[in-house]
């Protein structure tokens, strides 16, 4: 006995189970562009944060640089650094800067200086000057230098 089978064409159903598939893939895609999106957008604002922190410190060496108190013959001892802050608001309300100079000795001016070796001596000094963003983002900058003079 040999049996045939009818070839039926009924595909009603498969359209609405591709356009699901197609649906739930589109949704799956949008989902995770989304939170990529999300977190680039964090990435950059941490940033951003970091960067005006970052700036603060450097605020904090030209600070440094325009007040020779900091860096003058009241700092020549080497075992005590003097503390700075920034001044009220000078950045605005979110930003700060902090940190200190200290004095680590004496010694000839550096080749090129521009100074008569022999003559005039190197003050020489390490500043470390922190800066504060919004968010507590932090930065940290350490710088030597030295000061010219008899």
């Amino acid at each position: 006995m040999i049996q045939t089978f009818a070839k039926k064409n009924n595909h009603k159903g498969s359209v609405l189970i591709i356009a699901l598939l197609i649906l739930a893939l589109s949704t799956i895609t949008g989902v995770v562009v989304a939170k990529m999106s999300m977190n680039e957008i964090r990435a950059s604002s941490n940033i951003a944060k970091h960067k005006m922190a970052f700036y603060a410190a450097e605020s904090a060496r030209n600070f440094v640089a325009q007040r020779p108190d900091l860096y003058g013959a009241d700092n020549m001892d080497g075992s005590t650094p003097v503390e700075f802050q920034s001044p009220d608001d000078a950045l605005g309300s979110d930003r700060s800067f902090d940190g200190s100079v200290q004095y680590l000795g004496v010694s000839e001016v550096p080749r090129g200086s521009g100074f008569e070796v022999g003559t005039f001596k190197a003050y020489r000094y390490k500043m470390i000057c922190n800066g504060y963003g919004p968010s507590g983002a932090q930065s940290h900058v350490e710088a030597g230098f030295y000061r010219v003079g008899y």
